[in-house]
């Protein structure tokens, strides 16, 4: 049953009073905690899937017939359906009912899991996968918004570090997951798992899962091809652009001009057409629209590092699977533990802005330690730049969601969790694909610069006069050389990643106080902001 409590409204230099009539959730269900227990379980199957099933790849590569470059649309699918369908999600939850929708998606997506699991070749995995990314697609802003909707106000800060929680640990939970069950049993767990799970968030959603009012809402034809024809090519152009030797290729350059004018015409259409997809309030709102771009921020730097620390700590530092996993396990430690901090520090009425900017603070120090390190780095040092990299990241995330929504009334606020998950998507994507072809750029130019002063006049370990008297010997002593000038030579790229990271990050921090401000007040207030 809904509550016709009012939307939270900022009032500038007033503290809230002692007793806010207006402390009322949106939507009362008849077992909170159960329902948030259900809304969580559903938001981190769909937020692990997202980096599960990378490591799983070569051995679906061999078990479906594919190539190097084709078993990757296993992953670009999923990516594409899920950025063109995560759009729709408010015109969608206003059209059929948001409970409907989100029942509806986790039955769908346990459905897709089984399906990809019992997929026989590529082309029935790529579809399975993309049906299973337009399912998962709703199921992370809807999440949100329940959440939020659920909970009065004064308590929007703690369970936004519950939920979040669930976002960004996700991501970190996911290679390791995926690398235990492909070793242990098979690939196709890799999408099993998510059934029991999924089975048991769907009958606690069903039970407990409260209804929220439609509303009539026209569907913005127009719009929503134009801004699909955008995120597709973006994706497309991110996905495909490392293989077809980006702008070298024709191919690219379609999707580029394709991104480029579809996005030019996505713009022009919303802020001129009568009834858009988004209204135009959402952008208005200023705390909404930094968010967003912070959140694009979020995206580079977490996800990208996490797409780079793998690959590096097994190839380069000879870590196994199982052995990444509990190495990179502190950075989750870190989130947990600033998230529950800066939950009951917005509680308490602490301006957001501070916060903000110290957790990108402290993501920068953490990266630029990272950017000092050597192929003689212990694991202590890893552990302890994720750890403070974690503190960061969870400092920054809940202010920011909590400041994002203060104004915002609950009507746009599936909406706004939708243009969130869609701009960190991006963020991600973007963040991976930029940083991975630096890192290969840097590790061939390391390469040619290291390879140039590897000579008999500098000393060389290798005498090279002397190589061809002992033909296979000297070959593998050539062969062993190369190797280690490689080892050197990606190692001074994966610094550079770093070092560009710690700059973005650095630079992000200021822009935190162009936000406005929350008022202090004793906990247990709802959050009032102030210029």
């Amino acid at each position: 049953m809904a509550s016709k409590a009012a939307p939270v409204r900022p009032v500038a230099g007033a503290a809230p009073p002692p007793s806010p009539p207006h402390d009322v959730a949106e939507l009362e269900t008849r077992n909170y905690p159960l329902m948030i227990i259900g809304v969580m379980a559903a938001s981190l199957l769909q937020i692990l899937d997202t980096t599960i099933a990378n490591v799983a790849l070569p051995h679906m590569q061999s078990s479906l017939g594919a190539t190097v470059h084709t078993v990757t649309w296993v992953l670009t699918s999923y990516i594409i359906a899920s950025a063109v369908a995560l759009p729709i999600t408010g015109w969608l939850a206003d059209r059929i009912g948001a409970r409907r929708l989100f029942i509806g998606s986790v039955a769908g997506f346990i459905i897709t899991s089984m399906l990809c699991g019992l997929a026989r070749n590529l082309e029935e995995m790529v579809a399975f996968r993309a049906m299973q990314g337009v399912a998962g697609a709703f199921i992370a802003p809807l999440s949100q918004s329940f959440m939020l909707d659920a909970t009065r106000p004064s308590r929007h800060a703690q369970i936004m570090a519950i939920w979040g929680m669930g976002i960004m640990i996700g991501p970190i939970l996911g290679p390791i997951l995926g690398g235990w069950l492909t070793e242990t049993a098979s690939w196709r767990w890799v999408f099993f798992v998510n059934l029991p799970v999924g089975i048991a968030s769907l009958a606690i959603l069903i039970a407990y899962l409260p209804k929220r009012p439609q509303r009539a809402r026209r569907f913005d034809i127009t719009g929503f091809l134009l801004l699909a024809m955008a995120l597709a090519a973006f994706q497309l152009l991110l996905d495909r652009g490392a293989q077809e030797d980006w702008l070298a290729s024709a191919e690219i350059w379609a999707y580029l001009l394709i991104t480029l004018s579809a996005t030019w015409m996505v713009v022009i259409h919303f802020a001129t057409a009568r009834a858009p997809m988004f209204e135009r309030a959402l952008f208005a709102d200023r705390n909404f629209t930094i968010a967003l771009a912070f959140m694009v921020v979020i995206g580079i730097v977490m996800f990208a590092v996490m797409a780079l620390l793998p690959p590096m700590l097994q190839t380069l530092f000879g870590y196994g699977v199982i052995d990444t996993g509990m190495v990179l396990m502190p950075r989750g430690v870190g989130i947990l533990i600033s998230m529950q901090v800066s939950g009951v520090l917005m509680r308490r009425g602490i301006d957001a802005r501070p916060v903000v900017a110290s957790g990108f603070l402290l993501c920068a120090f953490s990266l630029w330690q990272m950017a000092h390190w050597s192929l003689s780095v212990d694991e202590t040092h890893v552990i302890v730049s994720g750890l403070l990299q974690g503190l960061g990241m969870g400092l920054v995330f809940i202010p920011l969601q909590v400041s994002a929504f203060a104004t915002l009334s609950p009507a746009m606020r599936t909406d706004g969790s939708s243009l969130l998950n869609l701009f960190r998507s991006l963020g991600a994507s973007a963040g991976i694909s930029w940083m991975t072809v630096l890192l290969a750029r840097n590790i061939q130019t390391s390469h040619a610069d290291l390879g140039s002063h590897v000579t008999a006049a500098t000393g060389s370990v290798v005498d090279f006069s002397t190589t061809d008297r002992f033909q296979t010997l000297g070959d593998t002593a050539m062969v062993l050389l190369n190797a280690e000038v490689n080892r050197q030579a990606a190692m001074i790229a994966y610094i550079d990643d770093f070092w560009l990271m710690m700059w973005i990050t650095l630079a992000a921090a200021p822009f935190a106080f162009l936000m406005r401000g929350n008022k202090g007040g004793r906990a247990g207030a709802p959050v009032v902001l102030t210029e």
